[in-house]
């Protein structure tokens, strides 16, 4: 049996193809938007199943997939289509990184503003279809903040793009917020446009190490409130006991804005370098992503610390990603993660475990969303071709 997808690049999967585990069949490299629809409807006709691929930084993230027969690879869908500098608008597709992105806009003096971690390898698609948030999020919203419009391939492979043509089975769906976080379980995201910014004239940090037991939520709620107008108020927070407090402004007068958040620490440096761990994700082995109300910053530090995780994230937003560092068992994992989630849902937070190398740990608890989440995926994806059990509830 082969997979034939008029004249789409196809080659056999090997080990470095796993998917969680799981090694596909093939590997399909499409080029065209019209490439990747040809490879779902061959797909469709022969009921395989897909795991769409960016950069593979976040392919272990998720549960692994019921079956896999075909990683879709977008890394030739790598084209920036449109930059109307003037409108402040780009138009990218999916398998553009995020650093190639970021050098073409940033020589007509624009950006995007986000910030996930692995920007060198992450995709515009992975960074979609994960809603991976940086540290500026606080300033600048997320991915699907700044979407503006979105063409995707559905698993029969239709083409649908937001703001166009829109089919029977999109109809009353908002295409760029429902994809984003879909974890490629509805379809393939395929381009993408986004609003951008101007390049900022400064940029200064105002960093400051502290001891956790020093730390008191008034001094954040200061900071992300102050009239100083930071983009980002970021915690880096290795052993639950020695903190580092990085907190960003940018934009004109950017030294007095950053000398009056030192004031407000009280200690610390004003520097133009970015922190080497900014944004950044180190090991995600074992990584669990925490979403809490940025008032109870100091009780999430304190919860992380006691489950064994090292803490790194932003204060201002209430989003950090937490490593699990050195060997643990499945049930000393399992055991961490409940305690970490019953502390934070007693907060009104939630946490998820995108990356373990145990599919036994519960990734995700208790979703509310779960049987809308289920009626969409029925919707969308009634075959269940589209990464199959990978996401929440195992859709």
């Amino acid at each position: 049996m082969t997979l034939a997808a008029g004249g789409v690049t196809v080659r056999r999967a090997g080990e470095r193809d796993a998917v969680s585990g799981v090694v596909p069949r093939w590997v399909a490299l499409p080029e065209t938007v019209e490439e990747i629809a040809a490879v779902l409807r061959a797909c469709e006709e022969q009921d395989l199943a897909v795991v769409p691929v960016g950069g593979g930084t976040k392919l272990h993230w998720g549960h692994p997939p019921e079956r896999c027969d075909v990683l879709l690879d977008m890394c030739c869908m790598n084209e920036i289509l449109e930059h109307a500098a003037g409108d402040l608008v780009v138009r990218a597709q999916a398998g553009v990184t995020m650093d190639a992105l970021a050098a073409a806009l940033a020589g007509k003096g624009q950006e995007l503003a986000l910030d996930p971690p692995f920007a060198e390898h992450t995709t515009v698609g992975g960074t979609l279809a994960a809603a991976t948030a940086g540290p500026r999020a606080y300033r600048y919203g997320t991915a699907r903040d700044l979407l503006i419009g979105v063409t995707v391939v559905l698993p029969d492979g239709t083409v649908a793009r937001s703001g166009g043509k829109v089919v029977k089975n999109v109809a009353g769906y908002d295409l760029g917020k429902l994809f984003t976080g879909s974890r490629g379980t509805l379809g393939v995201i395929a381009e993408a446009t986004f609003r951008l910014h101007p390049l900022p004239a400064l940029r200064r940090w105002v960093v400051a190490a502290t001891e956790v037991a020093d730390l008191a939520g008034e001094t954040l709620l200061r900071l992300a409130t102050s009239q100083a107008e930071p983009s980002a108020v970021d915690i880096d927070c290795p052993d639950g006991r020695h903190a580092t407090i990085a907190v960003l402004v940018e934009g004109s007068a950017a030294e007095q804005r950053a000398q009056a958040l030192l004031d407000v620490l009280g200690d610390g440096t004003i520097t133009d370098v970015r922190p080497d761990w900014w944004g950044r994700i180190l090991t995600d082995e074992v990584l669990a992503e925490l979403r809490f109300p940025p008032a109870r910053t100091t009780e999430a530090l304190a919860a992380s610390d006691e489950a064994g995780f090292s803490f790194r994230g932003s204060a201002a937003t209430g989003h950090a990603y937490l490593e699990h560092g050195g060997e643990v068992s499945e049930a000393e994992l399992t055991d961490a993660v409940d305690r970490l989630r019953t502390r934070i849902e007693a907060l009104g937070g939630r946490v998820s475990v995108p990356a373990s190398p145990y599919d036994g740990v519960d990734r995700w608890g208790q979703v509310s969303t779960l049987p809308l989440m289920r009626r969409v995926k029925e919707r969308f994806d009634p075959g269940r071709r589209m990464s199959p059990g990978r996401f929440a509830g195992r859709i």
